[in-house]
């Protein structure tokens, strides 16, 4: 995971599922995730047994132009993608696998932006599948959320292991510098020139005398 939406979607998810598959639906809380409204989403198996959109941020839906409710979650994909999206989005309904999309949209007037996409499993009962998703894109153009996307096209997919994640990210450690804050040899100095060191770099004043 790269983008701040998803880790942050990540985090929240997995502490309320607190060791479970996924958490319940009702312990979602939006106030909880309050910054990231306008880019999550919530997918729901319809009567078709097809993955459709049962809420959408508006941010969302207006980097697609219109109101996602209701509408096909594989159809904001290329054909040649809609199959493979559906098998991984009920994968996330039955065997509560977290899936991370990298894709590229294309909107109506020719444009393209990359984004990232999170899909986590939630307990809505056998009947009642859900999946709960942030969608962020890499960048933020001036045309995004003006010039509607209308397709997609997928650059990667992983299935996450959410325990092996939480070692993935885990804080980054501050490593001692293995530069020596002094040279181990300063009588070389004068044979060099005056140094002085500059962050991790040791620099000697010299060049060319006119």
């Amino acid at each position: 995971m790269n983008q701040n939406g998803s880790i942050t979607l990540f985090q929240y998810w997995n502490r309320l599922r607190d060791g479970r598959p996924a958490p319940k639906r009702s312990e979602v809380e939006p106030a909880d995730i309050k910054s990231l409204l306008a880019d999550t989403f919530i997918l729901e198996r319809d009567t078709r047994g097809q993955a459709v959109f049962r809420l959408a941020g508006t941010r969302l839906c207006a980097c697609y132009g219109r109101e996602l409710k209701g509408f096909s979650f594989p159809s904001l994909w290329r054909e040649k993608d809609q199959r493979l999206v559906s098998r991984l989005i009920h994968g996330v309904f039955d065997q509560k696998s977290v899936v991370l999309i990298a894709f590229e949209g294309f909107s109506r007037n020719g444009r393209s932006n990359k984004f990232e996409l999170l899909a986590l499993p939630l307990d809505g009962g056998v009947e009642n599948p859900r999946c709960l998703g942030v969608i962020s894109a890499v960048e933020k153009p001036f045309w995004l959320g003006a010039d509607p996307i209308t397709d997609a096209l997928i650059d990667s997919i992983r299935v996450i292991d959410p325990e092996k994640e939480l070692l993935n990210n885990r804080p980054a450690i501050d490593v001692p510098s293995l530069v020596p804050d002094q040279l181990e040899a300063p009588e070389t100095i004068s044979a060099l020139g005056r140094a002085r060191r500059i962050r991790h770099l040791v620099v000697f004043d010299g060049g060319r005398e006119e």
